[in-house]
């Protein structure tokens, strides 16, 4: 079932001088995993934002085409409509955490959306849990690491019980070993049927998740596919997207005739392949 449309989409902001989003055709399906990745300024926050309605009912500017969300347009509903439905996971965590201790923040989203007490209450307790959040249940998030913040950003979010997850880079301000952390746990969300839209650019720790990536660039799709398929393309490197390192060696070997019949997206894939073709 197709969960998000974009059909002819194309969004300017005011006061912009080119089009953020130009004629974006996508179909995201339920339970996917799709990573967006391009070059800075390429309209990929635009793109998160359409999909909770953001755009264009926060930001105002030119539109023309539609995004459907769940049968629901986003230029008709209202960003509240649309929260149960697309959650929307920022880049600073800190600019969506506005209570005091974890446990209210978690409760927020839902209280506001007129959900009854005791479904509130077990929906923070079942994050709690999920997200190993017991310790900071009590902690204000101005207290805790930026990973802290972005694993109780991610619980706040999915109290709305929303159909799709939409994060936005959310490792973008975190160590290495947060930003696994967090991209482990979004890969988790995905396999327990959470449909993820994720930008990122450390497509080394995420690609090997993904059912699709879709790249962008000057606000057009300019690539989508399966991973091991779009990752390989010279347009990759032409337009300046870092692919997984294991994948640039396994395009350097086949240049020079090294068939490894398979293109790795991991170091462990790599290592395994290389194995097999040397034994044989």
């Amino acid at each position: 079932m197709t969960l998000i449309e974009f059909a002819d989409f194309s969004f300017k902001y005011l006061g912009a001088d080119s089009l953020a989003l130009r004629k974006v055709n996508l179909k995201i399906e339920e339970g996917e995993y799709v990573v967006v990745t391009g070059p800075s300024g390429c309209g990929k926050t635009t793109l998160c934002r359409a999909i909770n309605g953001l755009v264009p009912q926060f930001h105002r500017g030119y539109i023309a085409g539609n995004v459907i969300v769940d049968g629901k347009n986003t230029r008709e509903n209202n960003v509240a409509d649309l929260a149960p439905i697309a959650g929307l996971v920022f880049q600073q965590p800190e600019n969506q955490l506005v209570t005091l201790n974890v446990e209210r923040e978690i409760a927020f989203g839902p209280e506001n959306l007129g959900v009854e007490p005791n479904e509130v209450r077990r929906r923070v307790e079942e994050l709690i849990d999920m997200l190993d959040l017991e310790h900071l249940r009590e902690k204000h998030p101005h207290e805790m690491s930026g990973g802290e913040q972005q694993r109780v950003a991610i619980a706040a979010t999915l109290a709305l019980k929303p159909k799709v997850l939409v994060a936005d880079e959310p490792t973008s301000n975190l160590d290495p070993q947060s930003a696994e952390t967090i991209l482990d746990l979004i890969a988790d969300l995905n396999n327990r049927d959470m449909t993820v839209v994720l930008v990122e650019h450390r497509l080394d720790l995420v690609s090997k998740d993904a059912s699709r990536i879709v790249l962008i660039d000057k606000g057009s799709i300019v690539a989508d596919g399966a991973p091991r398929d779009v990752l390989t393309m010279d347009l990759c490197q032409e337009i300046g997207v870092g692919i997984p390192k294991a994948t640039q060696l396994y395009k350097r070997l086949q240049e020079r005739g090294f068939e490894l019949g398979k293109v790795p997206l991991t170091g462990a894939e790599l290592a395994t392949l290389v194995q097999e073709v040397t034994k044989g």
